[in-house]
């Protein structure tokens, strides 16, 4: 059994490895096979940042580079890229890059254990923005830095080395070489008869093909969760499916009715795309893990993992959204609710693969709002996502769906509640009807997270924040309001 080859490019030149097991992760090849201790482990399970690390790749005659987990993302996700670490940022010459130096200048390291993570995701930041002549804002660099950590340095002097890197003589990466280098890699070929495997298809029917032939094999995609089945349940996959290189898969198109949106389009850019359509989803979608977890999940994966607290989808059911499940011998689409039959159970065939997310568009009258409510402002799991949408004309619903994170197995419909309220005036007896509609409709559980008795009262709460502003009461009184429920 011959593990498969993997090639990327780092510190200027291309790396062949071969015989890595499709499960290594990527921080496991640097610490443990290159003996690369500049990126360090923390969580272990993309919660703190200290393993980022900052990935290139080709997208057109453009790169992109995008700061991830490597505690997370498997070491062949990154075939055909080109890798930095923390000691790859300083000059043969020993000179510091900007952002060393600007974490240097504002004395924002102590402990230094976390500084190599900040410093990964200052310098995406800076080959993003500050190389691209678009200065970095604190708010900026609060959201490229949502998915680091600091126990002990505090991220002020952080912050402020973010706004003040890009007053420091600038730095290139000489892309001309790289996207040569990135161009003259090809995808790795896999060998028909080798046991072990990790494919990573770039078209789409080359990827069903591979479905229909590896049932078996552990399909994945951005790999945030499964990730953490081989770090924290010391799973192991002999055969992997990667579906995030299949180039259908990786795009976004624009209709007259729809946005249609890859399963393999990462969450950040997704959530780009209908942020578009709906500017007031701007806030919701920041609370979404961190950025190096939204580069590196898809749409897609997070839908298919199926988790009840998993965010995308109770907005998606609000939006009834589709999607389109594909596999050699044809495909079929369904409304995403439907998609689910328990805890991360699906109907999904052996064969089949998620391929597309068709979201409706806006249309006049609509009222749209989604809440996620955790014990942390960013980067922390819900306790409860609320997502509801109403189709309103003349002050009557007209059309009513509601998407529910955390109150059953699996991300649910409210459709009792929405069958309450469709037809009636929007008024306030309206909203008292469907909170004692919502009440019955579900039985949440007790867990670490939060109670029964809870959540049920969060969604009385969040359906009473949603009348009041469908009223128009100010931001700022609903979140005195939400501070005094929440301090009581």
């Amino acid at each position: 059994m011959n593990p498969p080859l993997l090639q990327f490019v780092w510190r200027g030149e291309i790396v062949t490895l071969p015989h890595v097991p499709p499960t290594r992760t990527l921080l496991q090849l640097l610490r443990e096979d290159l003996n690369h201790s500049a990126t360090k482990e923390g969580c272990n399970e993309g919660d703190c940042g200290a393993c980022t690390v900052v990935l290139a790749e080709l997208q057109g005659e453009q790169v992109r580079y995008n700061a991830v987990n490597s505690c997370i993302r498997m070491a062949h996700a990154i075939n055909g890229m080109a890798l930095w670490t923390a000691a790859d940022l300083t000059a043969p010459d020993g000179t510091p890059h900007p952002v060393q130096q600007a974490l240097h200048q504002c004395h924002a390291s102590q402990c230094g254990f976390c500084t190599p993570g900040f410093a990964m995701s200052l310098f995406g930041l800076y080959q993003n923005r500050v190389l691209k002549d678009r200065p970095v804002s604190r708010t900026q660099a609060q959201a490229a830095l949502s998915g680091n950590l600091c126990r002990c340095t505090g991220y002020r002097p952080i912050l402020d080395a973010a706004e003040q890197m890009g007053a420091l003589p600038p730095v290139h990466v000489d892309e001309a070489r790289l996207r040569q280098q990135l161009a003259g890699i090809v995808p790795a070929r896999r060998d028909q008869a080798s046991a072990l495997s990790y494919d990573a298809p770039t078209r789409l029917d080359a990827l069903l093909a591979t479905r229909a032939a590896r049932p078996q094999a552990q399909l994945v995609a951005g790999c945030t969760d499964v990730g953490l089945w081989i770090n924290k349940l010391q799973m192991d996959f002999a055969q992997v499916l990667d579906v995030t290189r299949a180039a259908e898969l990786r795009t976004i198109e624009v209709q007259d009715s729809h946005t249609v949106i890859g399963a393999a389009v990462s969450l950040n850019d997704a959530f780009a795309a209908l942020e578009r359509d709906r500017p007031q989803l701007h806030a919701f979608f920041s609370r979404f893990a961190g950025l190096p977890v939204r580069h590196a999940g898809t749409l897609g994966g997070n839908i298919v993992n199926g988790s009840p607290i998993g965010d995308s989808m109770p907005l998606l059911i609000a939006l009834r959204a589709s999607v389109l499940l594909m596999s050699v011998h044809g495909q079929r689409e369904l409304p995403l609710e439907a998609l689910y039959t328990g805890y991360r159970k699906n109907v999904m065939a052996t064969d089949e693969v998620l391929a597309f997310v068709r979201v409706p568009r806006p249309q006049p009258g609509e009222l749209l709002r989604v809440y996620k409510v955790a014990k942390r402002l960013e980067d922390d799991i819900s306790a409860v996502c609320l997502a509801i949408h109403l189709q309103l004309q003349n002050g009557r619903v007209m059309q009513t769906a509601i998407g529910i994170g955390g109150v059953a197995a699996m991300p649910v419909r409210a459709l009792r509640t929405e069958t309450a309220l469709t037809g009636q005036a929007w008024t306030h007896d309206a909203v008292i009807q469907v909170k004692a509609a919502l009440r019955g409709e579900f039985q949440p559980i007790s867990d670490l997270r939060a109670s029964a008795a809870y959540r049920v009262q969060v969604l009385d709460g969040l359906m009473e924040r949603f009348w009041l502003e469908s009223q128009g009461v100010p931001d700022a009184s609903l979140d005195a309001l939400t501070l005094a429920g929440e301090n009581a």
